[in-house]
């Protein structure tokens, strides 16, 4: 499990976005967002930067938790 400090989410449709944006990268991905906190956390065969990537282009900044 990959987990990422992810700033600009305040809610669900971030929360969709950011999954569907890694899910599209590998279907079976698990993405698990704590929009409280800020972290989002990746069960997936991709890689950090490959996350970081699809995370970024729907617009938030990321760095590794």
């Amino acid at each position: 499990m990959q987990q990422f400090k992810v700033s600009g989410m305040s809610c669900g449709h971030c929360s969709r976005a950011i999954t569907q944006a890694i899910q599209a990268l590998e279907q079976a991905a698990r993405v698990e967002v704590d929009l409280a906190a800020g972290l989002v956390r990746v069960d997936a065969q991709l890689d950090a930067a490959q996350i970081q990537a699809a995370i970024r282009e729907e617009g938030y900044e990321v760095v590794p938790a």
